[in-house]
């Protein structure tokens, strides 16, 4: 039996912890509160669940089962930025184990494992809304009286007081600042934890690793390493939303996929190329299966744009109708294959390599020397792939050839923009100023690439519409447009890239 329809909402929330002895300060006087209401007193039970190794709880993520107050259900947080996590909901129902969708979304941590019950929380909660003069919340404050219990574990179990400061719908960030200026002047201090779950469990969770360190005094290593981190966190974040289909996420997924791999590439100087070559095969694998949905899109959205540009005398016979009809199953159909895929035993394995990876990296010995010796190096070693390719673009005739040559000058620049971006912590404004320059290369040839693609698609289209007993005369004016932007493009393309020159980091 379904249990209803998901609802998301964003938290942004601070915890603060209060000492013994210390009392919540006065709520009055703060800035455009018009109104304080409260206290209201609350009751509230919770059960979180997750993985005997608490995957979850390593992930910053929860997912709980509450009952008590206006939102009881089942909960589940993802981590979205500084204080701000995304809640999705479902309603309570009668069963006890987590729903299915809820499941899903977390794979990309549990990857298959199963989850149960690991802590007990209730909780007596005071509650004070501040409000403006038009009644909508700005700020809610609760302190909450925090019982806690390990399951199957009588020994592990705390209790404790904190105060919640979360924004309302009409809040800003400086209220939030504000009303944390008197929190302090009053004893407290800003909560280690970032969920009651993990405070619970502080024992059993390592703490967070500072991770590499970054500036010009690094070491090669560390600065490549900061990058994957980085990378490999965000293909992760980016997994939930391509599992509901969120704009973009595909899209941002794949990027994620493809810094990580160039990253290998590019450095496997620094990380041993030999022991990621299976991992680099891997990320190419998942990129070109989120490939498939993303280049649909694109397409789709290219031609519904361009029909809508057409002088209307242009536009004959039901257009944009069949771009809905021909491409919505496609796209449904590559979703549903992108989707099915972060659900594989070959993506959960990808995913425990980048882990492993990153846990024992395989640094070779050229990643112990400073970044500023190394990594300019290597970023040339980018650039002349780049140029060598150019160089091919130039002495090539129009035609598939050229296309050809194009595209993989396209690869390159992307490859020669990901290796400079590693390097900005390292270089800062110098590499900040040549990566957008290659980007500018990048994003031209990206859209030749985008018009060699759009052409044979049009003529299939014209095809079908014919086969149809439809005017086919729109989709050739757009392959005629697609021709002249490509050779307008081509015809550019040297001036861009007499711009991008040599890179000069340090």
């Amino acid at each position: 039996m379904s249990r209803g329809m998901a609802t998301s909402v964003h938290e942004t929330e601070r915890k603060y912890e209060a000492p013994a002895g210390s009392d919540l300060p006065p709520l009055d006087g703060f800035p455009g509160v018009a109104a304080e209401a409260g206290p209201e007193r609350i009751e509230l039970e919770a059960v979180y669940y997750d993985t005997a190794d608490l995957r979850l709880a390593r992930g910053g993520v929860t997912l709980r089962r509450r009952t008590g107050g206006e939102d009881e259900g089942w909960h589940l947080k993802l981590p979205v930025g500084e204080d701000t996590r995304e809640e999705v909901r479902l309603p309570l129902g009668k069963a006890r184990k987590p729903p299915k969708e809820l499941v899903n979304l977390v794979q990309v941590h549990v990857r298959g494992t199963d989850l149960a019950p690991v802590a007990r929380i209730r909780t007596t909660r005071e509650r004070w809304q501040l409000v403006d003069e038009h009644g909508g919340l700005l700020i809610e404050v609760v302190e909450d009286l925090v019982s806690a219990q390990v399951v199957d574990d009588d020994s592990a179990a705390d209790s404790w007081r904190e105060i919640e400061v979360e924004l309302g719908e009409r809040g800003d960030r400086k209220l939030l600042d504000v009303v944390e200026r008197r929190l302090f002047d009053a004893g407290m201090r800003r909560s280690t934890s970032s969920a009651k779950l993990t405070r619970l469990l502080s024992d059993r969770l390592e703490p967070a690793s500072p991770g590499p360190r970054t500036g010009r005094k690094a070491t090669a290593g560390d600065v490549v390493l900061a990058y994957l981190h980085e990378h490999a966190e965000a293909l992760k974040h980016h997994d939930p939303a391509v599992r509901r289909d969120r704009d973009d996420a595909v899209h941002q997924m794949r990027v994620s996929t493809r810094r990580l791999r160039s990253a290998l590439q590019a450095y496997g100087k620094v990380v041993d190329r030999e022991s990621t070559r299976e991992l680099t095969d891997e990320l190419r694998w998942l990129a070109g299966v989120l490939g498939e949905a993303r280049d649909l899109e694109v397409l789709h959205r290219r031609f519904t744009h361009a029909v809508a540009e057409l002088d209307p005398d242009l536009v004959l016979g039901p257009v944009q109708a069949r771009l809905t009809r021909h491409f919505a199953p496609l796209e449904t159909a590559a979703l549903k294959s992108s989707v099915d895929t972060l659900t594989s035993p070959r993506y959960f394995a990808l995913l425990d390599a980048v882990d492993a990876l990153l846990t024992a990296p395989p640094l070779t010995p050229l990643a112990a020397k400073k970044a500023t010796d190394v990594l300019p190096k290597l970023v040339a070693k980018a650039y002349r792939r780049l140029a060598g390719h150019a160089a091919e673009v130039l002495a090539t005739r129009p035609g598939a050839e050229r296309d050809v040559a194009l595209h993989e000058s396209r690869k390159a620049a992307k490859r020669l923009r990901y290796t400079t971006e590693a390097t900005v912590p390292v270089f800062g404004k110098r590499a900040k100023a040549y990566r957008k320059r290659v980007k500018g290369v990048q994003t031209l040839l990206g859209e030749h690439q985008d018009s060699v693609v759009a052409r044979p698609a049009l003529r299939e289209l014209a095809v079908q519409a014919q086969l149809d007993g439809e005017n086919a005369f729109a989709f050739g004016v757009l392959h005629g447009l697609e021709s002249g932007a490509a050779a307008r493009i081509e015809d550019g393309f040297p001036a861009v890239w007499r711009g991008v020159g040599k890179p000069k980091l340090s």
